[in-house]
């Protein structure tokens, strides 16, 4: 039996908050047994991971609240409210990683015990990738802009780790500490980029974007594939996190009945809601002014 979605999103936030703080505290041990900047850019990176989490689950929380007298949208947009202060969070870090490349750049130092560091990076690898499947998962059912913010953060959580470990490995084997610097400094861009892209997309929902032209498509073609539909107009959408609001106009024949115009109408509002499940839809159905 499938669970519950609003459960399944629940349950999300409290497994990221959990493997955050359990890789927080192993990668912190490994940047101070190995000096490693680079091991420095991970434990950075999992520090945004847990604040992320944190912020995720409360978001989470006040999102699946219903609709109320002064929330009659319902309260989706708390969602991209916190991708926008974790973009935020994540920017400010890759830029003061990216200092800290820098003052590495002009003072290297070799790193220390490294085998540490690959055992702690194995360790991260493989609770992030199960994570990452899970809310991957959870996305795919719910359409959760906060949980897709956060899956985000430990995407560049599984990159920085990786590449971390490798940086360890070659920066010890050679006796290079340039190269730790180096991946460390494609982590910082790496956490810029996904700061980017996580902000663009809750502006997206903040301002009301318009849903993806193929859903857009799609709704128009359900909406004229009723014999009874003349044609459809002043189609509007938008996402309020979770929830897509659909409002569109189709005309019918002008000689109908008000009730048999309005069970054409129901068919149509059917057959879209078919096509998005949970979705609000406000259909209005308008006499066709076509001879």
């Amino acid at each position: 039996m499938a669970m519950d979605p609003q459960r399944l999103m629940r349950l999300a936030t409290v497994a990221s908050t959990s493997v955050a703080l359990i890789l927080l505290g192993a990668k912190a041990v490994a940047w101070v047994v190995t000096d490693s900047v680079s091991m420095l850019s991970s434990l950075v990176d999992t520090s945004l991971d847990l604040v992320g989490s944190l912020i995720t689950f409360f978001a989470v929380r006040q999102a699946l609240v219903p609709a109320d007298a002064d929330h009659r949208f319902g309260h989706g947009k708390a969602e991209a409210l916190s991708g926008l202060v974790q973009a935020g969070f994540i920017a400010a870090s890759g830029c003061a990683l990216l200092f800290a490349v820098v003052e590495r750049f002009n003072a290297p130092k070799q790193v220390r015990e490294e085998g540490v560091g690959l055992v702690i990076s194995a360790l991260a690898l493989v609770l992030t990738i199960g994570l990452v499947a899970f809310q991957r998962h959870v996305v795919r059912r719910t359409g959760s802009i906060a949980i897709g913010a956060d899956m985000a953060h430990y995407g560049t959580d599984v990159v920085a780790t990786l590449v971390t470990g490798v940086g360890l490995f070659l920066s010890g084997q050679f006796d290079m500490p340039l190269i730790d610097s180096s991946i460390a400094g494609f982590v910082a861009l790496y956490l810029l980029h996904g700061a980017w892209k996580i902000g663009r997309d809750s502006l997206d929902i903040l301002m009301d974007r318009e849903l993806p032209d193929e859903d857009r498509r799609r709704i128009e073609e359900i909406a004229r594939r009723n014999p009874g539909v003349k044609d459809v107009h002043e189609l509007r959408t938008r996402s309020g996190g979770a929830t897509r609001f659909i409002q569109l106009h189709i005309d019918v024949d002008r000689n109908l009945s008000l009730i048999a115009g309005h069970d054409i109408g129901r068919q149509v509002q059917g057959e879209i809601a078919k096509a998005f499940p949970g979705a609000e839809i406000i259909l209005h159905v308008d006499p066709s002014h076509a001879s």
